[in-house]
């Protein structure tokens, strides 16, 4: 069975028929149980949990402080090139906005190696636009030969692959994904998705488990907060995160919820998330998925990030950029575009020293590859 069979019967629900009337006292009960069926996610996102925020802020930070002490691991994104098939309506990779589009060689991803390494983060995120013609696996294992040399976890944010795909990336030194379905509303993801290989909602949905059946040893899934309704989309994402937690107990399955932000394009967000929504999201999910790793972006400004910080990250990001080879190449005639705006600009050592300020331990490394 799948994570869409599992959970088809909320599939076509609207969030008015998602979230009834839940009462006050529904909120306490599932603040105050472990273990509790998606009804107590249900709760926790539920405008009557809006009351609760403070009781859920520290029922969060006490199950992150027994799960994961105070400890926060970091890394960076490094993207590879940011050719794109795809016609999606918020990214600004998107097929039809004209812009410069650049793919590393092999010598330019190995001096963004070398920087990003020097900054002393053994785990990197590596990311390409949707284009298997202009980025095969080919390429990014050529680059991934390089790259293994300089960090010790690697992850992937690519387009979608199957099974055997996803093993020859393990075999090549990959040990990460992050794949974000961006909405779980079938409809409104059609909607956006004009046109590419991105379209097929179920290929894309699908993708993680056929990750985890290679077996990949961690997987965040995410949405995009601003495209669809926010209660909706961060219920589907933590029973999601579940189904996969069950599913594959030894695996280390992680969720992000990153907001929209400025970008090279018109799409207007669907719908403003303050960030008290972002507080009821993150600790809802924490209470759901004790377990669960949760990642912030720095799509996210330096204080709400500092602020959100107790209430259940597990995973920031620092020192990033959203352009190819964003951390090496300054020359005005070789900068591309960024996907989208960052909001916090700090160094990797700033967020290393904020963090020892807090009182928190910055993790650069937490395994070591065989």
């Amino acid at each position: 069975m799948s994570y869409y069979q599992a959970y088809s019967k909320y599939k076509n629900l609207s969030p008015k028929r998602l979230f009834p009337d839940i009462r006050p006292s529904e909120v306490r009960q599932a603040l105050n149980t472990q273990g509790q069926p998606e009804k107590q996610l249900l709760a926790l996102l539920s405008p009557a949990a809006e009351g609760y925020l403070e009781d859920m802020a520290q029922a969060a930070h006490r199950l992150t402080v027994m799960n994961f002490g105070k400890a926060i691991q970091l890394y960076t994104p490094m993207y590879l090139s940011d050719y794109c098939d795809n016609n999606c309506a918020y990214c600004g990779f998107n097929i039809n906005n004209p812009m410069p589009r650049k793919r590393l060689s092999l010598e330019e991803v190995e001096k963004e190696a070398a920087f990003i390494s020097a900054t002393g983060l053994d785990h990197i995120l590596i990311l390409t636009g949707d284009s298997r013609k202009n980025s095969p696996i080919s390429y990014i294992q050529d680059c991934l030969k390089i790259i293994k040399r300089y960090f010790v976890s690697i992850s992937i944010e690519i387009y979608a692959l199957g099974q055997n795909e996803y093993q020859e990336m393990i075999n090549a030194g990959v040990d990460g994904l992050a794949l974000y379905q961006e909405t779980y509303d079938e409809a409104l993801y059609d909607t956006l998705h004009i046109s590419g290989p991105k379209k097929d909602y179920h290929f894309r949905l699908d993708a993680s488990e056929r990750a985890a059946h290679a077996r990949m040893r961690t997987i965040t899934i995410g949405v995009l907060l601003g495209l669809g309704d926010w209660r909706q989309d961060a219920f589907f994402l933590g029973l999601h995160a579940k189904y996969l937690q069950d599913k594959f107990p030894d695996m280390e399955i992680g969720v992000s919820i990153p907001r929209l932000r400025p970008y090279r394009g018109n799409y207007t967000a669907a719908s403003t998330i303050s960030d008290r929504n972002v507080v009821q999201i993150i600790t809802a999910l924490r209470i759901f998925l004790p377990r669960a790793g949760i990642t912030l972006s720095t799509r996210e400004n330096r204080q709400l990030r500092e602020h959100l910080l107790p209430l259940g990250i597990t995973r920031m990001s620092a020192g990033s950029s959203t352009r190819v080879g964003g951390h090496t190449i300054s020359s005005p005639e070789e900068a591309t575009s960024a996907q989208f705006e960052i909001s916090d600009t700090r160094s990797v050592q700033e967020v290393k020293d904020m963090l020892t300020e807090k009182g928190y331990q910055a993790v650069l490394r937490d395994w070591t590859r065989i």
